[in-house]
């Protein structure tokens, strides 16, 4: 364990910071099955939902900017897919 006051800060810092990313993912892993168990004109709005809990996730670091822009990407592809046929 850490012995020096600034380093003690760091690591409760660290802690809270862990648990926040720990919800956003767990919150985009479920949008994003959500939107992948979801049918027809309901998977369009489920997808919006989706994007907006991914997008959040990489605007606070949670998610890297561009693993976002790739689920987006895959998840939009799909919902497509879907409602073409």
């Amino acid at each position: 364990m850490a012995n020096h006051k600034s380093a003690l800060k760091r690591a409760r810092q660290n802690e809270l910071r862990r648990l926040r990313n720990r919800a956003r993912k767990t919150r985009l892993k479920n949008a994003t099955k959500t939107v992948r168990t979801t049918v027809g004109e309901e998977s369009a709005a489920r997808l919006r939902e989706a994007q907006s809990i991914i997008d959040k996730a990489a605007k606070t670091s949670a998610l890297h900017r561009k693993t976002a822009a790739r689920k987006i990407s895959r998840l939009a592809r799909l919902v497509n897919k879907q409602n073409a046929s």
